[in-house]
């Protein structure tokens, strides 16, 4: 079977389950809307096809849309399948692999010794967030996965055959399983939803070891002992920001379901162990012995060295002679001991700024100590802050309960205290710390934590282009302080890197260079300042929030920037995308550990100064132009009349609000639904706008030259190409529609024309026509083009009928939820 042939007997089943579900005349209108839609996308008239859906009731319209969306769930698992039957069909050394990593860094001149001491000071951290762009219920989620095991067992036998029958059943199922969530999601929904992947991805990890040591065997031509530079961490449950219902009960469940899962991973691998290890000693079972001990201890909940006893009896079965035992039988039970203890994950608490400084204020408030620290000068406020770090008197009596907002604030980081105790130091990471702007908001979660007795590690998360320019003065300012460099000690200094509010505030090309300027400087700060470090990338799964193949964006770090390794967040869609099945969960982490290892190894240097100076005055170009759309005073209008902004923010897709607290402005609105909004209309404006000035400014020659050469600038021009590529001025027509104008307001011409005259210059810059350099992508785009069409067009009608009357958003809701749904699913990387 091929991908043509599986997605051509998914269809048929769902055809199938149509015609019998809803009868022939559904069937009919599903399959004479895509040909009607063929033909438009061929250059013919859209007449009839705009008059059909004029004419559907909202059943209809609803129906239809959900038809096409299903489609799309459909190919995703086929493309998922086609993904896995690539890989285990391909000999030699694969691309972008961890042995391909170990024939680079040998060519580049570093030995064996030099490579065991990179995997050993490096760490790729992974972490799961909660985001809307993952809509599916998980009961859908279910069915999907059935039919995904199923997909390889297919043969042409068709919908009535043996092997379909499975699959025929499940999308009989679904097609009757409401896709809609009646309620929003619960944190402890989105935590559960979070954790269904880590089944696979516990099963790739033996593998992605045994791939680490042949490798480097190969290469180097001795064995190592060198382990997986991973680990995973999660905000779901302990991110705060702007979220009411991270309580701290919350925050307690989810510590409580991660050691769960935890135990059900470890004891099903110690039975394995057990299983396999069945040797005798003088008539006695020595190794399982100890086996039946380490699984009575996990299972009763105990606290102990998990990690240190398996390598003890690893080192025995070595001793022993049993060698092959140690590295294939007892190996998948010390390497996933290894990543995830039994903490699973390391649990983040992330919180707004504003908030830790408000609870700090009533904190002092209330313990004579300050009677308005929120009013303080920040000189006063560090001077403040630093007395009390010099102490260590908690600043509430103990024993007596703390007011509501303090509670807020503490309990969090009490119950992380509390999971420590439990499950050992990675059971809590970091606390994050959200629009970070001076010292003290890194130093009043010190404070907070010193009142429940924890010692926590603040990472200052730097948003916005003024922080993000500030950002180097102000991490030096703390590393200068000794009580703070007393509370860091010998550990990494973290640094976050948001993506999402420095996009949004300034632009595509502007936000990436600040970036990549604001983690050269500060790396140039640690490296002063003699502190290890390691950045944590806020990346999104679309362009316009730093989406894009995580190897690439390793690969486009600036050189001498990765010190301890990084981190980065795994959020949405992408968690299904990479880590459904085990054989696409270890394809994505070698993926990300080579561009890691790479990258990491690429030596600090001076980059050419004719090309920052143009890239400085293309940021600022870029940023101008930006600018100067989202501060038209025309600009949200057309915004609220070109997106479904509105009936996003009625989907029950996430706990957190799309806004933060406030009137609604483009500024307190999320990137998360602000970049989902323009996927919807195929506009991807977040993406791509201001390149076209940036690019202008820059000159043609020297972008080739950049391009060819500057793995950053790679990076940047061919994640606009993924951007522009999934742009489609066609289906934006059909939005503009909704403006009283029409596509004759001035906004409309501009962005038409913007888009046009920014697909060419990239195109005459990368010397090639959009994504010639991913061609694999760049037909799925355009196979999935006539599917997604209808959606797109359905989705521009039900916004016309429920805009054009009270209460048509009610009336409509249902229809208009199921198209964002479905175009989600079509799209793909929609946030």
């Amino acid at each position: 079977m091929s991908i043509r042939s599986d997605v051509n007997l998914l269809g048929r089943t769902l055809g199938q389950v149509l015609k019998e579900q809803e009868g022939e005349a559904f069937f009919e209108l599903v399959e004479r809307t895509r040909a009607l839609v063929r033909e438009v996308r061929a250059g013919g008239s859209d007449a009839e096809l705009r008059a059909m859906l004029a004419g559907l009731s909202g059943p209809d319209a609803g129906n239809l849309a959900r038809a096409f969306t299903w489609y799309f769930q459909l190919v995703n698992l086929a493309e998922e399948y086609e993904r896995v039957r690539v890989l285990a069909a391909s000999g030699g050394v694969r691309p972008q692999s961890l042995a391909q990593a170990m024939q680079e860094l040998r060519a580049q001149g570093l030995t064996a010794e030099e490579v065991e001491a990179l995997l050993a000071r490096l760490d790729l951290g992974l972490t799961f967030t909660a985001h809307p762009t993952e809509m599916r219920r998980r009961t859908v989620r279910r069915h999907l996965e059935q039919v995904a095991r199923a997909i390889p067992t297919l043969s042409d036998g068709g919908v009535d055959g043996p092997e379909a029958a499975g699959i025929a059943a499940h999308v009989e199922a679904l097609w009757r399983t409401p896709e809609l969530r009646r309620l929003k999601p619960t944190v402890l929904d989105e935590v559960k939803g979070g954790l269904t992947y880590v089944s696979s991805i516990a099963q790739a990890l033996p593998a992605l070891q045994r791939d680490l040591h042949a490798a480097f065997r190969e290469v180097f031509g001795r064995d190592t002992a060198a382990t997986l530079p991973l680990s995973f961490s999660s905000w779901m449950g302990g991110d705060r920001d702007g979220n009411p219902f991270v309580t701290p009960q919350a925050t307690r469940e989810t510590l409580a379901l991660h050691g769960e899962r935890a135990r059900e991973v470890l004891l099903g691998l110690i039975r394995q162990a057990f299983a396999d290890l069945s040797q005798e000693d003088e008539g006695e079972e020595a190794y399982r012995e100890e086996l039946q001990s380490l699984f009575d201890a996990v299972q009763d909940g105990q606290t102990l060295d998990l990690v240190g006893r398996l390598e003890a009896l690893e080192a025995r079965l070595i001793r022993d002679g049993q060698r092959r035992t140690a590295e294939q039988l007892l190996s998948p039970l010390l390497t996933v001991a290894r990543v995830f203890g039994q903490h699973l994950v390391s649990l983040d608490v992330r919180e707004h700024s504003a908030q830790t400084g408000a609870a700090v204020a009533e904190l002092l408030r209330a313990s004579g100590v300050e009677a308005d620290y929120a009013a303080l000068p920040e000189h006063a406020k560090q001077e403040l802050l630093i007395r009390e770090l010099r102490s260590r008197r908690p600043l509430w009596p103990a024993g007596e309960t703390l007011p509501e907002a303090l509670e807020t604030a503490i309990g969090p980081i009490r119950e992380v205290r509390d999971a420590v105790r439990r499950a050992g130091p990675r059971a809590f990471g970091r606390y994050v710390i959200s629009m970070a702007e001076s010292v003290s908001d890194v130093l009043e979660p010190l404070i907070l934590a010193r009142e429940v007795g924890l010692r926590i590690l603040p990472v200052p998360l730097f948003e916005t282009l003024d922080d993000l320019q500030r950002a180097p003065q102000v991490v030096w300012e703390l590393l200068s302080l000794p009580e703070y460099r007393a509370v860091l000690g010998d550990d990494v200094q973290e640094i976050m890197l948001g993506y999402s509010d420095s996009n949004k505030d300034t632009g595509f090309l502007a936000a990436n260079w600040a970036l990549h300027e604001a983690q050269r400087q500060i790396s140039d700060v640690c490296r002063r300042a003699g502190v290890r470090w390691r950045f944590f990338h806020g990346r999104g799964t679309s362009i316009g929030r730093g989406g894009g193949p995580a190897s690439r964006a390793i690969l486009g770090q600036p050189a001498g920037t990765i010190d301890a390794g990084l981190r980065i967040t795994e959020q949405g869609e992408a968690l299904a995308d990479k880590y459904s099945h085990p054989v696409l969960a270890r394809r994505n982490l070698e993926q990300a550990l080579y561009g890691l290892l790479l990258s990491a190894a690429r030596p600090a240097g001076e980059l050419n100064p004719a090309w920052t100076d143009a890239m400085t005055r293309a940021a600022a170009s870029s940023a101008r132009a930006y600018r100067a759309l989202v501060d038209d005073p025309a600009f949200l209008p057309f915004f609220e009349h070109v997106t479904p902004i509105h009936e996003i923010a009625r989907l029950n897709i996430a706990s957190r609000p799309v806004r933060r607290p406030g009137a609604p402005t483009l500024g307190n609105l999320r990137a998360i639904p602000w970049v989902m909004s323009w996927t919807q209309n195929r506009a991807n404006l977040p993406g791509w706008y201001g390149l076209h000035e940036g690019l202008q400014e820059i000159g043609v020659e020297t972008a080739r030259e950049m391009y060819a050469t500057w793995p950053f600038f790679r990076t940047v021009l061919d994640n606009a190409q993924m951007s522009l590529a999934k742009s489609d001025p066609l289906i934006f027509d059909e939005y503009l529609r909704l403006l009283p104008e029409g596509d004759a307001h001035p906004l409309a011409t501009h962005l038409k024309d913007a888009y046009a005259r920014t697909v060419a210059l990239v195109q005459d810059v990368v010397g090639a026509d959009l994504m010639a350099n991913e061609p694999r992508l760049k037909e799925s785009i355009s196979l999935r083009n006539p599917y997604i069409d209808p959606i797109h067009r359905i989705q521009v009608e039900l916004l016309r009928r429920s805009r054009g009357k009270d209460g048509g958003l009610d009336e409509f809701e249902r229809p208009l939820l199921l198209s964002i749904q479905g175009i989600a699913a079509g799209v793909r990387n929609t946030g």
